[in-house]
């Protein structure tokens, strides 16, 4: 009997974690809508369930999903992006360590080091995750606990190396956390690459459909997800059945809706490489992109995410986010629809006046799903 060949990610963003329901046969998992459970006898737990902040089915089906999609050991689905970060932080650091940052981190992220951790004896320092050799150079051992990336970066696009970033990393002692919202497990796979954890915000291209705010963490070390386990049980951020069977609905369209993703923003992105109203684009699939080696190399396509510069200056860029009419004026990304917004005042304005703040002429695009032909001409319009 021949052998059957590993199942294909599309095939396991479909069934992953999602075997038919034993009592009536339904296809899709059901929303386990339940706070508590009857137990088989005083501390005879049924099937393994007895609080739904410790466990539920629905986010069972999720994080086993979550999991194989990243070739991980254990899936752990949070409340928010924020949420699962905070537990991973309180797992693997103690008062007194340092923590790496890209230099242009998402400003939620950095606000969270910056103005929650640092409380609690938790050092942040900014680093050019872009450059593996000073990256390397600011690893101090001992001190230095987590190697945290961004890999396309979030607003700058910047990539970095994960397999150089993570053998420097582990030589000194200190664990690597890739946040690959971005890329998705779809187009990267950090831990394969040797990073130690994954961190999703599921709101974003997991989810796909602007509808739901969840969060996840993915690790391949078995004993580091027990421990994260634990803290995502003692914190209670998890997240609720629903959010959980929303998400899982958005997984398994996530290839096909990346595939259109990408396809549309490298038409997008080119078109604006030569827009005279551009000054810069950053986006990883140009090939004057610094890092569009490394990321041809480390990633399967190039994403729907894309930032330029308005060469009008600020207020210009200003005032193209408020003439759109098919990009909506708003934060978030990876929905099916394409969203436009200015980091500077919007999602990056927590990191204003420090070594992290964007140019304020900066304009992000989540690019959308919708005939390519139309997301061109709306630009157009609005840039003038």
């Amino acid at each position: 009997m021949s052998r059957q060949p590993d199942p294909g990610f599309e095939t396991l963003a479909i069934h992953a974690g999602q075997e038919p329901d034993p009592t009536t046969g339904a296809v899709v998992p059901p929303i386990y809508a339940t706070s508590t459970y009857a137990q088989d006898g005083v501390g005879g737990l049924r099937n393994g369930y007895e609080y739904s902040r410790s466990g539920n089915p629905t986010r069972t089906a999720l994080e086993e999903c979550l999991a194989a999609l990243e070739s991980g050991v254990r899936g752990l689905a949070f409340a928010s992006g924020l949420a699962a970060e905070d537990t991973l932080v309180r797992t693997i650091t103690e008062p007194g360590d340092e923590v790496l940052l890209p230099n242009d981190a998402y400003g939620g992220t950095y606000r969270q080091f910056a103005k929650l951790h640092a409380r609690w004896g938790i050092t942040s320092t900014p680093v050019p995750v872009n450059d593996a050799e000073a990256v390397a150079a600011a690893i101090r051992p001992g001190r230095t606990r987590v190697v945290w990336l961004e890999t396309p970066t979030n607003p700058l696009l910047t990539i970095a190396d994960i397999a150089a970033l993570s053998e420097a990393a582990h030589s000194a002692g200190a664990v690597v956390v890739v946040d690959n919202t971005f890329a998705t497990p779809y187009l990267q796979q950090p831990l394969e690459l040797g990073a130690d954890v994954v961190v999703h915000s599921t709101t974003k291209y997991c989810g796909g459909h602007s509808d739901v705010v969840g969060g996840a963490l993915i690790t391949r070390d078995a004993e580091l997800g027990e421990r994260l386990a634990w803290s995502q049980n003692a914190i209670g951020a998890v997240a609720g059945p629903f959010d959980c069977w929303l998400v899982l609905r958005g997984l398994k369209t996530l290839a096909v809706r990346m595939d259109r993703h990408c396809a549309n923003a490298r038409i997008i992105a080119s078109w604006l490489a030569d827009h005279p109203g551009v000054a810069e684009v950053f986006y990883p699939g140009l090939a004057t992109h610094p890092g569009h080696d490394l990321a041809a190399k480390q990633m399967r396509d190039f994403g729907g995410m894309i930032s330029f510069r308005v060469a009008a200056g600020e207020q210009a860029a200003v005032d193209a986010c408020g003439r759109t009419e098919i990009f909506t004026l708003g934060e978030s990304l990876g929905g099916v629809e394409s969203l436009i917004e200015h980091p500077g005042r919007m999602t990056h304005q927590s990191v204003s006046g420090t070594a992290l703040e964007v140019p304020a002429d900066l304009v992000r695009l989540s690019v959308g799903i919708e005939k390519v032909d139309d997301l061109l001409a709306d630009l157009d319009s609005a840039l003038g």
